[in-house]
């Protein structure tokens, strides 16, 4: 049985991947802060700084996830966004170590990244080859890829999966999007022209279990679902899954004071977005088990009992 390494793999994307490739008969080892006993894989104690008995998980392991990363659904105050970039570069750092010292560390390393990479890109389509675009979350996205790329892995298959916003019912966007609009206020955000590539969890897990187990994959790739789509559009089929009549808009004053005191985030992660297309990926053969929005929102409306 192969082994597989998910650092920071304690979150609700990392709980959904060890699943699938468990459901593979891959061995799933955890590494987080607070291993639980009991829990459904095996848990490793690792700070995400520095080196320890965590390390000798790698040695024989096939591959090697890392979604180490403070959330960026936060108020991105100076401490906290010195928290968001230095935890992912302590991170990349703690785990090349752990490499280095390894007999036989994995020959595979799928790193994360997010599609923030491209900044607050309008409408232009973002490709894998663009540069990085301006603002705080691009600026960490490129540190983080550059801090990876710049790591000494000889033989070691990199792969860099830049994700979009991914659609969950219970963690991330969605259950606060969904919670406005159920109470009348579901209007777009600002001027609702700024595209959301986003995700289903489904499909964010499928590419990286296509990550760790297909060795042709390699390089950058943008996961996010092929119809990207903007602000106005999603809140509008968001309105229509649960019966909700046409919004106003709110202004982007409102929008990022109830962002801030209300669900004590960042405005400019709904404000901001990407229009990203999948196709590199798509071109490796990958097919989205959700490609329409409509759709998608309406399968996370579905209780799981009833698919």
């Amino acid at each position: 049985m192969a082994k597989v390494i998910l650092a920071g793999g304690s979150g609700f994307l990392g709980q959904a991947l060890a699943c699938a490739l468990a459901a593979q008969e891959w061995e799933v080892v955890v590494l987080g802060r607070n291993p639980r006993e009991g829990a459904a894989f095996r848990e490793v104690l690792w700070n995400g700084e520095t080196g320890g008995a965590w390390a000798a998980e790698l040695t024989g392991a096939a591959a090697l996830v890392n979604l180490a990363g403070r959330s960026i659904n936060c108020i991105h105050s100076l401490e906290n966004s010195r928290e968001i970039l230095e935890s992912r570069l302590n991170a990349l750092k703690a785990l090349a170590k752990g490499y280095a010292r390894a007999k036989n560390p994995p020959p595979a390393w799928v790193q994360c990244s997010a599609t923030g990479f491209y900044g607050n890109a309008g409408d232009r389509f973002c490709e894998e080859t663009l540069a990085p675009g301006p603002g705080f979350l691009a600026e960490v996205c490129r540190r983080w890829e550059e801090a990876f790329a710049a790591l000494d892995l000889p033989e070691v298959r990199r792969v860099v999966l830049r994700l979009g916003p991914v659609l969950d019912r219970k963690t991330g966007p969605f259950p606060a999007m969904l919670g406005l609009t159920r109470k009348f206020l579901g209007g777009a955000a600002g001027s609702g022209r700024q595209f959301m590539s986003w995700i289903h969890r489904d499909d964010a897990v499928a590419a990286f279990v296509a990550a760790v187990t297909r060795p042709e994959l390699a390089g950058v790739y943008n996961v996010c679902a092929p119809g990207a789509v903007t602000n106005a559009e999603f809140m509008r089929e968001l309105r229509a899954a649960v019966g909700r009549p046409w919004c106003p808009p709110a202004p982007e004053f409102a929008v990022r004071f109830l962002a801030k005191h209300h669900f004590q985030t960042d405005g400019n992660l709904v404000l901001h977005g990407q229009r990203c297309t999948p196709q590199k990926l798509l071109a490796t053969g990958f097919k989205f088990q959700q490609p329409a929005v409509g759709r998608a929102i309406r399968d996370l409306l579905t209780p799981p009992l009833l698919k």
